[in-house]
């Protein structure tokens, strides 16, 4: 899959772009603050019907401005053309297009599309709580899994709804404390099931990426930790059901599940420098990649990596730009604030390339 042409028109900083893209590798270069994450979120957009950065859509309209529009012509590995459009106006609910035909539900669209982002934020998932990780697992999932999307979606609102029951004054009704509980017992199986086989097959992808990339000088794990574990998940849930309802909430559950991410045995958190975390993530996005190629979906991923070689080293920075100018990646976006880093990128590669300034939210294309 690669995006051909987009149009974008009142999405954050940018008022009005329409652009023709490389199929392979397409450069956006400027200072901080001036558009380039804002561009390459747009590209997210049309994939996961939100912003990578902001949950509420209104807050993504330009500055005065009433509404916002991205359209992105592609073409598909198998050679189809395909449109999407999604737009807002404030005060109404966005709308997503797939060749000018509305979605009945906007999970219909996730994985069309299939997309890996990579930015200076991802260090949150070391850093960061499990909700971090979870998420990880949910996007990549999602993407190739639609039936994962409907057991989240499923368990989400029997944990809402039970977690509602816990913090009433008076006794909850028991029976429909036992409902929610079985809903979110199912579910959550499924959903434990899916994100374990996930990471077994991730983590070979991943380690191989990483030893590429620090050339061996560490080894790096992962290991995923759920409440299943523990027995089945309607025991586990109901065990502490008074503890829950002295707290308020549900303390048990896949709602709680985490990924652990380990360097030479020992937490990524505690022991990892800068470089480890940002080549430990940057890693496992680009594993995340190659395993999405792989699935049923037969689509090959956009790249998009925003700002990515601040604090590394040289020869992580060379080996990371061998990889991405390989074969095995398609349509890649990059942004940097150092033309140095692209021109290293772009002169290890024997492929199409576009090169784009941005400055104000205005992008204009270069001569190349």
């Amino acid at each position: 899959m690669h995006l051909r042409k987009i149009s974008i028109i009142n999405y954050r900083n940018i008022r009005a772009a329409t652009l023709d893209l490389s199929s392979k590798m397409n450069c956006f270069i400027g200072h901080n603050g001036e558009g380039k994450t804002n561009f390459l979120d747009a590209v997210y957009y049309l994939s996961f019907c939100r912003s990578a950065y902001n949950p509420v859509d209104s807050q993504l309209i330009c500055h005065g401005q009433d509404f916002f529009v991205i359209e992105g012509d592609y073409l598909t590995d198998h050679g189809d053309e395909e449109n999407f459009y999604c737009g807002m106006k404030r005060g109404t609910k966005k709308q997503f297009k797939h060749n000018k035909k509305s979605y009945k539900r906007l999970s219909q669209h996730i994985g069309r599309i299939p997309l890996v982002f990579v930015s200076p934020s991802d260090t949150l998932l070391i850093e960061g709580g499990s909700d971090e990780r979870r998420h990880l697992m949910d996007v990549v999932i999602a993407q190739y899994d639609y039936a994962y999307i409907e057991s989240l979606s499923n368990y989400n609102k029997a944990l809402q709804q039970r977690n509602a029951l816990l913090k009433m004054e008076e006794e909850p009704d028991l029976s429909l404390m036992e409902i929610l509980e079985q809903q979110m017992a199912k579910e959550g199986e499924v959903i434990s099931e899916k994100r374990s086989r996930f990471i077994e097959e991730l983590i070979p992808m991943f380690q191989q990426i990483y030893q590429t990339i620090s050339t061996g000088h560490e080894q790096v794990s992962l290991r995923y930790v759920s409440h299943c574990q523990r027995g089945p998940l309607l025991d586990v849930i109901q065990r502490d059901r008074m503890k829950d309802r002295a707290v308020g909430y549900s303390l048990h559950g896949v709602h709680r599940d985490d990924l652990e991410m380990l360097i030479d045995g020992y937490p990524m958190k505690r022991e990892g420098s800068q470089g480890q975390n940002k080549t430990f993530v940057i890693a496992l996005k680009l594993a995340q990649f190659d395993f999405l190629r792989r699935t049923a979906t037969q689509t090959t991923p956009l790249l998009l990596l925003d700002d990515i070689f601040d604090k590394l080293d040289a020869n992580r920075v060379e080996q990371i730009v061998r990889l991405v100018a390989g074969e095995n990646f398609g349509q890649i976006f990059i942004t940097d604030t150092n033309r140095e880093h692209l021109d290293k990128i772009l002169g290890a590669a024997a492929f199409e390339y576009k090169i784009f300034t941005v400055s104000k939210g205005n992008i204009v294309p270069q001569n190349t």
